[in-house]
């Protein structure tokens, strides 16, 4: 039997949802192993959609490298995080300037923006996990898919209108409306069960995150469209790569940090 790209994408989240449990409750070191090759895999989607196959392997080798680093030297917290940025950008420039050296040239400044612009897109984003609690990384997980979710059945069913065309042509208002309701919802009641703070602190989080959930889609639409796939990978059936699952995860996490940063939820 033949599941369409529907069911793939049922039974596919359906097989990992007791993996993520199981990450999040036991805690270090499952979760910084499952955070570095979450990122690893996502460094390479990303580098593959400006350099296919065995293109410009060398940079992709020491993107990988220093992703890895960042997750292996921010270890023990992410109050360091900064100045490992402040490094990050260095090591290419110091790059440039020994080749300058040579050639009065230097190399091509480009790729070493891509390969920073990796980073800082997932290793550095994926090290928030470790700054917060289990209960506020299943709040996030479960809202963001909340909202991809509510999107997609909402826009299925009702979809007419479109949001971004020329960025999205698939996503439909009635879909962003869809995913807005159910990730409000579901942020409220985890909130009133859960939380500390007042409900409309909740309400206001949902709102929130489903605005950077989806931007966080559109940004990879937009970037697969600019560089002429369809999908970042093919490694998660019905999905399609990581980048694919994990977009709109890429600005919620951080939205939530920073709201947390100045309101207790928790």
């Amino acid at each position: 039997m033949t599941l369409s790209s529907h069911h793939k994408r049922i039974v596919t989240s359906i097989l990992l949802l007791p993996l993520i449990a199981w990450v999040i409750i036991s805690g270090d070191p499952a979760l910084s192993i499952g955070l570095v090759l979450v990122a690893s895999l996502g460094l390479l989607e990303f580098y593959a959609m400006f350099w296919p196959g065995r293109e410009n392997l060398k940079t992709k080798i020491t993107g990988l490298i220093l992703g890895g680093a960042m997750f292996w030297f921010l270890r023990e917290g992410v109050e360091f995080l900064p100045f490992f940025l402040i490094f990050l950008f260095w090591f290419p420039a110091l790059t440039f300037l020994r080749d300058y050296a040579r050639t009065k040239q230097g190399h091509d400044v480009t790729r070493s923006v891509i390969m920073l612009s990796g980073l800082l897109y997932l290793p550095a984003v994926l090290q928030l996990f470790r700054a917060i609690t289990p209960l506020e990384i299943l709040l996030i997980l479960l809202t963001t898919f909340a909202a991809d979710t509510g999107a997609y059945y909402a826009g299925t069913w009702w979809g007419r209108r479109k949001v971004w065309p020329v960025i999205s042509p698939k996503k439909t208002w009635a879909g962003s409306l869809g995913g807005l309701g159910l990730c409000s919802a579901l942020c409220l009641i985890f909130g009133v069960t859960l939380g500390t703070a007042p409900w409309w602190a909740f309400l206001f989080l949902g709102v929130a995150l489903n605005v950077a959930a989806q931007f966080g889609d559109f940004f990879e639409s937009a970037l697969k469209r600019w560089r002429g796939v369809k999908d970042s990978g093919r490694l998660l059936p019905g999905h399609g790569g990581i980048l694919d699952r994990i977009d709109s995860l890429l600005l919620t996490l951080p939205v939530y940090c920073l709201l947390a940063a100045f309101v207790t939820f928790f």
